[in-house]
C-alpha cells in the first residue's frame, strides 16, 4: 500500500517552529494562528509516529527525532520550490530598506531564512538611516522598510522594542570637568536626536568627538576609547560596558522597531512576514 504523502504546509510549520523557537513566531511567519500551527504540527507528528518538538511553559526545542527530521524537511520544501519554479515564470523582486540602527549581527541569518522561505524570490536589501529610507519608501523606491521611530510619523507596524544604553570601552574613563565625548551617526539619525535632547534636558555638557557613517563605525570609535555612544545592546561590540549609571547619565528609552510596507499579497508578502517574525525572535533573544 502506498504511504500517504506528508502535508507540505505542516512540514513548513515544523520548520518555522524549529527556526524561530516559538509557536507564536511561527504563526506570524506563516500568516496564520498559533492554534493552526499547533494543529499542523500535531498532525505531522501523528503521520510520522513520533514527537518532533518538546514543549514546556518556558521554551520550545526539538526532540532528537525532530532534529534529525529537520534537514530532510528543508530538503523536501526546497525540492518542491524548485519543481514549482519551473512553471512560476520570472522571479519576483522584493526591495527592503533596513535602518543601520536595526540591522544587527543576525542580519545574514535573517536573509538566509528569507531565501530558504522562497529561493525564487529576488530579495534586495538596502541599509541606511531611518529618515533616508522612509523618504525612499515614500517615493515608492522601496517595497518595505524596517526602521526606528521617526519624528512626525505615526504609521507603520511596531515589530518590537529595544532598550538603549550609554556604552563605552571597558578601559575608558571620563575626565572630570570636561564635556561628555559622544560618538554618533550623522543627521538625520533619530537616535542621535533623542540622545542629544536627553543630555541637554539633564544639563549634561557634551560634545561630538566622532561622527560615523554607520553603527559599525560608531562602535569601532567607542572601542577605540574615543567616548560613549547611545546603542542598543544587540548592536554592541564585544566588551562594551554601560557607563550610564556610573556617570549619572539620563536613561535612554526603549525605542521601537517599525515596519512600513506596501506589500499586500503573494510571495513577497509571505517572505516579509517570515522576516518580521524572525526579526522579532532575534531582538527578543
Amino acid at each position: 500500500m502506498t504511504e500517504r504523502p506528508l502535508d507540505l504546509n505542516a512540514v513548513e510549520a515544523f520548520i518555522r517552529i524549529a527556526e524561530l523557537g516559538s509557536f507564536t513566531r511561527a504563526a506570524e511567519a506563516t500568516q496564520t494562528t498559533q492554534s493552526a500551527v499547533s494543529l499542523k504540527l500535531k498532525r505531522l507528528e501523528e503521520r510520522l509516529g513520533c514527537r518532533l518538538v518538546e514543549r514546556t511553559p518556558r521554551y520550545v526545542e526539538l526532540s532528537a527525532r525532530g532534529a534529525a527530521f529537520l534537514e530532510h524537511a528543508r530538503e523536501l520544501l526546497e525540492v518542491h520550490d524548485r519543481a514549482f519554479a519551473v512553471f512560476a515564470g520570472a522571479r519576483q523582486r522584493l526591495t527592503i530598506g533596513i535602518s543601520d540602527h536595526v540591522a544587527g549581527p543576525e542580519l545574514p541569518a535573517l536573509i538566509a531564512r528569507m531565501n530558504a522561505q522562497d529561493p525564487q524570490l529576488l530579495v534586495e536589501i538596502r541599509i541606511g538611516s531611518s529618515g533616508d529610507l522612509l523618504q525612499s519608501f515614500d517615493r515608492r523606491e522601496l517595497d518595505a522598510v524596517i526602521v526606528r521611530l521617526h519624528a512626525g510619523r505615526s504609521d507603520g507596524e511596531i515589530l518590537t522594542e529595544e532598550k538603549f544604553g550609554w556604552y563605552a570601552a571597558p578601559s575608558w574613563q571620563h575626565r572630570v570637568g570636561e564635556p561628555l565625548p559622544v560618538a554618533t551617526m550623522p543627521e538625520p539619525c533619530g537616535v542621535r536626536v533623542i540622545a542629544g535632547q536627553l543630555l541637554d534636558e539633564a544639563g549634561v555638557p557634551w560634545t561630538e568627538v566622532f561622527v560615523g557613517g554607520g553603527v559599525a563605525a560608531v562602535s569601532a570609535a567607542v572601542m577605540a576609547g574615543l567616548g560613549v555612544s547611545a546603542l542598543a545592546r544587540r548592536m554592541l561590540p564585544f566588551g562594551a560596558v554601560d557607563v550610564g549609571p556610573k556617570l549619572g547619565l539620563p536613561d535612554l528609552p526603549r525605542l521601537p522597531v517599525i515596519l512600513h510596507s506596501r506589500v499586500e499579497d503573494g510571495r513577497p508578502r509571505d517572505a516579509l512576514a517570515a522576516l518580521s517574525a524572525a526579526f522579532r525572535s532575534a531582538v527578543r533573544g
